[in-house]
């Protein structure tokens, strides 16, 4: 194992010696993509105090009188959920966008969006007016949509071979900078105070336009260039620029060969792929892995978890501090395990992770009702929180990110060429989804259960140990049309969901 880990650290070192304009804009990319996402995620939790006290004083300016405190949830939930609105916006024009501007062109217009959001955030206290910060999350969502998924897609197109696992890796590691990034901006020394609440979540802007003054001096995606654009010339000089002088020519066949097999089977829609019975497991298999990792409870620690600790029993001035704590875990956990993962292989760490993951939050309940027996009680709760992050980043969120990031990864393995990108396109789709009905529906949530609501969360887990524990088949060293059969061979009574009738069934 830790002959693997020193032989992926030495490939990624000689790619940064003898790639250094690739790196470049690995990273030109990464802060205007993932991270931006990353960041108001968490961004919200340290102000969101602030925040409800905002919509308070401009309810009370315009009506003479106080909300009542359901208004004053209703319109937070909103503003919480309304950035994944946003973000289905996004996720669905990806493909538009990215075919019409090209991936660099995209990225930059991209970068507008965000920069008009902070503008609208910025000036929504001077105006008294929250509705100016929900306008505002719903750009900061679709920029994030969009750019995350044409960050990924502009990685996978532009890495080295040798190193393209590690390189599509880094998207991972830039949403967890921006969480923790989001977590330090909130601190109550830099700008975690209530006068400067609307500043801290306009921060990923100024990345937006560092991306927006440097990407215009790198190429555009070669693999975009010569498959979309049939410019083999800027292809090659793309190339060129980005891994050093060379012939490329092992590059440009494996070009060519995809260009050739796109032609043979051309892309299915999003109606399409759902209509054909030959991929139902594998759809099957992937909503229902999303809809436990969407609804593990993770992206509510990561948005809410100021108010959770806050139930939990931690002093408010030391929230904070706990929450730069999670960040710190979640990126340490997503570098190291993105090194490791090809030696343990994803049905492991998927059915592993949720089952910890399960238990954890089950004993988290326990610890929230146990809270006033003692002083040491609630901070038992943040480690066992802790854990969480860190079973989930090791387990079900790496196993999504480790080859293209949220939604490429698993669909890349267990779909063929023709059906990827509109596994894609369904995949993201229901990401947002779900963080729109989280957002909509947890503020209420922890209002009416109180602890008892990571039960609920737990139970999510544990669904999605057992499926995967008795159903997933295992990707690691196996080509696609392999497990295709292996998916096949599953049976419900009998039954193939191909319509096959199946005797024996492979797990």
């Amino acid at each position: 194992m830790w002959r693997k880990l020193i032989c992926s650290v030495s490939l990624l070192h000689s790619a940064l010696q003898t790639h250094g304009n690739a790196l470049f804009l690995i990273i030109i990319l990464g802060i205007g993509g993932s991270f931006q996402s990353g960041y108001h995620i968490t961004g919200l939790s340290s102000p969101s105090p602030y925040i409800q006290s905002f919509i308070n004083s401009s309810w009370y300016d315009r009506y003479e009188e106080l909300p009542p405190p359901q208004t004053v949830t209703m319109i937070w939930s909103f503003i919480v959920s309304m950035f994944a609105v946003g973000g289905i916006f996004g996720a669905i024009s990806v493909k538009f966008v990215s075919a019409w501007l090209g991936r660099k062109k995209a990225m930059i217009g991209n970068g507008f969006i965000s920069i008009a959001a902070a503008a609208i955030m910025l000036t929504s206290k001077g105006a008294k007016s929250y509705e100016m910060i929900i306008v505002a999350r719903v750009l900061y969502g679709y920029s994030s949509g969009l750019g995350l998924s044409i960050h990924l897609m502009y990685l996978g197109e532009i890495s080295p071979r040798k190193i393209r696992g590690i390189v599509t890796m880094t998207a991972a590691t830039f949403t967890s900078l921006g969480k923790l990034s989001g977590q330090f901006f909130g601190l109550t020394g830099i700008l975690g105070r209530e006068e400067l609440w609307n500043v801290v979540l306009c921060v990923p802007a100024f990345f937006s336009v560092v991306q927006m003054i440097v990407l215009p001096f790198f190429p555009d995606a070669p693999r975009y260039l010569f498959i979309e654009k049939g410019d083999d010339k800027a292809c090659m000089k793309a190339l060129q620029s980005l891994w050093g002088q060379g012939d490329y020519k092992q590059e440009m066949d494996e070009m060519l060969a995809e260009q050739a097999a796109i032609e043979e089977a051309p892309p299915k829609t999003p109606l399409q792929l759902l209509r054909d019975r030959t991929v139902r497991w594998q759809l099957i298999t992937m909503s229902l892995i999303y809809c436990c990792n969407q609804l593990s409870g993770m992206s509510t620690v990561s948005t809410f978890s100021f108010d959770i600790f806050l139930e939990a029993g931690i002093p408010r001035d030391t929230i904070r501090y706990v929450t730069v704590g999670l960040g710190v875990s979640e990126i340490i956990t997503s570098i190291s395990s993105g090194l490791l993962i090809e030696h343990t292989g994803r049905r492991p760490l998927l059915w592993g992770g949720y089952g910890v993951m399960s238990a954890t939050l089950v004993l988290v309940t326990v610890t929230l009702n146990l809270k006033d027996y003692s002083h040491w009680v609630p901070y038992m709760t943040a480690g066992l929180i802790i854990l969480f992050i860190i079973f989930f980043c090791g387990g079900p969120s790496m196993c999504f990110t480790k080859q293209s990031g949220a939604t490429a990864a698993l669909s890349s393995e267990i779909f063929i060429q023709s059906d990827r990108l509109a596994a894609f396109v369904i995949m993201g789709m229901q990401r947002w989804l779900f963080l729109v009905i989280m957002g909509l529906v947890f503020p209420f949530l922890i209002n009416a259960l109180n602890s008892y609501c990571f039960v609920l969360f737990a139970c999510m887990c544990l669904l999605g140990c057992l499926y995967t524990f008795f159903f997933l088949p295992e990707t690691k060293g196996k080509t696609v049309l392999e497990i295709s059969e292996e998916f096949k061979a599953i049976t419900v009574c009998g039954k193939s969901f191909s319509g096959e009738k199946i005797v024996e069934t492979k797990l």
